[in-house]
């Protein structure tokens, strides 16, 4: 557990230690039967940058899997597609004394902005396959305000109509006040579901497999993102496996020894059973 402060870091250091548990597991246990194993560990993961320079090629994989998820059992192949929009707003500081009739405050104009955005299609308002505009950080004073959100949907083609409904809000708002509102939108990446469908049996194989050490697989969709998703595009199907932490990105985050014991022995059993497979 984290004592109250900060992170305990269980998003992700737990799947690494689970990772190399595993390995070594393997290595003091050469009666085990398995193929080729490639590691990997990403950086930025939590910025979707940490597949940028992940060479697919070369790690020479046909199959993967994340332990990036979360509580025990869990094993997730759909997650959202994601965008990054950047709002720049351009005010005019004069001094306040004098400020009658010539002051443009751009802080706000931000509240504008925050309200051109239903309030039941935020993080706080949704669950399950709902999407949301996520107000994620905001920077700014009377010259100058940036507001970064994210958006997030887990329907391709509701995805594409967020993104089009937030340009437009935003090119109201920019006329509005004589185009001193900007957005500069970035897709982050997309639902795997479009990948893993295709090749279904590396995630009903995890499935089989958390039957087998005695975990109850638990399937949801993830209401975020994991590198699987960069990497499953990049022609390497990867659903994402429980890492076995509670409350991630958060003072009270916490992960037991006996979830990451399980996340060990499933990386050791899903090795055995593509080797019972010929796989």
């Amino acid at each position: 557990v984290t004592d109250g402060n900060t992170l305990l870091g269980a998003d992700d250091k737990a799947g690494i230690a689970e990772i190399v548990t595993g390995v070594e597991y393997l290595k003091n246990h050469p009666e085990i039967k398995h193929g080729d194993i490639m590691i990997g560990f990403t950086p930025d993961e939590e910025i979707g940058c940490g597949a940028d320079h992940f060479d697919v090629k070369k790690f020479g994989a046909k199959y993967a899997y994340t332990f990036d998820g979360g509580e025990l059992g869990e094993l997730e192949y759909e997650n959202f597609n994601a965008a990054t929009a950047v709002v720049t707003i351009v005010g005019r500081n004069v001094h306040p004394g004098s400020a009658k009739d010539k002051m443009i405050n751009s802080v706000y104009m931000s509240a504008e902005v925050m309200d051109a955005f239903p309030k039941s299609e935020r993080p706080e308002t949704t669950e399950g396959y709902e999407g949301f505009y996520h107000l994620n950080e905001i920077h700014g004073n009377a010259e100058t305000t940036t507001m970064i959100y994210i958006i997030r949907d887990h329907d391709r083609a509701k995805f594409e109509e967020r993104k089009e409904f937030f340009q437009k809000q935003i090119d109201e708002l920019s006329k509005k006040h004589d185009g001193r509102i900007s957005v500069e939108i970035t897709d982050s990446y997309y639902n795997m579901r479009e990948i893993i469908e295709d090749n279904m049996f590396v995630a009903d194989l995890a499935v089989e497999a958390m039957k087998d050490i005695g975990v109850e697989p638990n399937v949801i969709p993830i209401r975020g993102g994991t590198d699987g998703a960069r990497l499953s595009f990049m022609g390497l199907p990867c659903p994402n496996l429980f890492a076995g932490g509670i409350n991630f990105h958060g003072r009270n985050e916490l992960v037991s020894i006996e979830a990451m014991e399980a996340g060990a022995k499933l990386m050791v059993r899903i090795a055995e059973k593509y080797a019972e497979q010929g796989l």
